[in-house]
């Protein structure tokens, strides 16, 4: 008897690993699709701003009056010594 047992004559078996192999394809391309694209944070509807280099926070700092110019330009001493030394 041809088409026994439903779909060509493929069993249970055949039916729950092809489900499977679908599930797992759907997966991998929803997994390789979040890894390949650029992520976009955001946090209630604006896009963060990129990340303040050490420079940059030392300078805000010294600009708002929170550091005077001894220790503004002794962090920046610093900083650039250190910048030295890992490269």
């Amino acid at each position: 008897m041809m088409g026994y047992g439903g779909w060509g004559g493929m069993g249970w078996g055949a039916m729950i690993g092809m489900v499977l192999v679908w599930i797992v394809l759907i997966a991998l391309i929803a997994w390789a699709v979040t890894r390949l694209l650029p992520a976009r944070r955001v946090e209630g509807g604006s896009p963060q701003p990129p990340q303040e280099t050490p420079e940059e926070i030392l300078d805000r700092r010294f600009a708002r009056g929170e550091i005077d110019l001894e220790t503004y330009q002794a962090q920046r001493a610093a900083l650039a010594s250190a910048r030295k030394e890992r490269r």
